[in-house]
């Protein structure tokens, strides 16, 4: 069965149809991680998104049970030059293609990834349309060019409801702005009692649960897309440790008066090098984002710039210089990627403790 990627400029690739057979429109993205692709494939942050992986190869050890970073995937289209029929791992229980059935995502194979790359890289992100191989181009370039982008992607995959996730530790409220499990996996880890709630819920109704520390999570689309979640931000963090991850840290950063801006073509992959200006250490992080804090705007406000990225000099990291918030723009829990920035957590953690001392001897 034949399938095709169109773009909104008319770039037309035709593969082979593998996943769902829905047709879907989405903003095509690229992923530039060698491994990974389950993680990815799960990650909320790509709700809306048809991800496009660099790597050739794709679904060679299968799908487990144990790399999901979310129940319900919201990646909208899978791409890749091949994908993996018979995939070879221990802890495979099904192959991508089913995976794919299975969850309603459609895909496309067989096509030049490398070019579609050089396209977006050159242009920036577009939108574009999974599609039957009959279908008429005009037409299907219609579809797209009539088809908005987003803009309540958060709210489609945050949590309804608040829940626990009990611990003998310190107690964390968590906003889940479109959180994946690595995060919650490592606060846990650390025997944090975690209280996960939903992107909309009010300030005053975290600080009636009494929080010993705030985390922001990753999320999907543009962060000036939920002002309700900047206001609370700006009030809660004068009063109680907090630590900003992805969308997170725009976030945090746009409360405390910062601006953002969108990338060409964002950063999404496992291989990104990141600087600290405090440890003048560089470490290799994982990304998923289209945006970005802008450094001029940072000038103007009580954040001092932590970490930049080398490849394009965009801020990944600041914190408040009179408060104990601190954030980062990729994701120090990794899932896929490596684990060089995993101390991060072990820093919240510190805050935390630090602060409380700092409260016993003011009182």
């Amino acid at each position: 069965m034949r399938r095709q990627l169109i773009l909104e400029d008319g770039t037309t690739f035709t593969g082979i149809a593998f996943g769902s057979a829905e047709e879907r429109i989405g903003e095509v993205v690229f992923n530039t991680g060698m491994t990974g692709y389950q993680e990815t494939l799960s990650d909320p942050s790509y709700c809306g998104q048809i991800v496009t992986m660099t790597y050739p190869l794709i679904g060679n050890y299968g799908i487990n049970r144990d790399d999901f970073e979310t129940i319900n995937p919201s990646i909208f289209g899978f791409v890749v030059r091949e994908f993996c029929k018979t995939p070879s791992n221990f802890r495979s229980d099904e192959s991508l293609d089913n995976f794919l059935k299975v969850n309603q995502i459609p895909g496309i194979a067989g096509i030049d990834t490398r070019k579609l790359t050089k396209i977006l890289r050159k242009h920036g992100t577009m939108r574009g349309i999974l599609t039957k191989a009959d279908q008429e181009d005009e037409h299907a370039i219609d579809k797209v060019n009539n088809w908005e982008v987003l803009t309540n992607q958060v709210e489609q995959v945050s949590t309804i409801k608040p829940y626990v996730s009990p611990g003998r530790g310190y107690r964390i409220v968590l906003v889940d702005f479109g959180m994946k499990h690595g995060i919650l996996r490592e606060l846990t880890k650390r025997n944090c009692h975690v209280t996960v709630v939903p992107y909309n819920y009010s300030a005053e109704n975290i600080l009636r649960l009494k929080p010993d520390g705030i985390m922001l999570t990753n999320g999907p689309g543009n962060p000036k897309n939920v002002p309700g979640s900047i206001k609370m931000i700006e009030q809660v963090i004068p009063t109680v440790p907090t630590f900003g991850i992805c969308l997170g840290h725009q976030l945090l950063a746009l409360a405390c008066g910062a601006d953002t801006e969108k990338l060409k073509f964002g950063h999404r992959g496992s291989n990104h090098p990141v600087y600290d200006y405090e440890t003048e250490r560089t470490y290799i992080t994982s990304q998923n984002h289209g945006y970005a804090v802008t450094k001029e705007s940072i000038d103007q406000t009580d954040l001092e710039l932590t970490q930049v990225a080398l490849n394009d000099k965009t801020v990944e990291g600041v914190k408040h210089s009179k408060y104990p918030a601190f954030s980062v723009q990729y994701h120090p829990e990794a899932s896929p990627g490596p684990d060089d920035t995993n101390y991060l957590f072990d820093q919240f953690i510190e805050n935390i403790k630090n602060y409380q001392v700092i409260q016993k001897e003011e009182v």
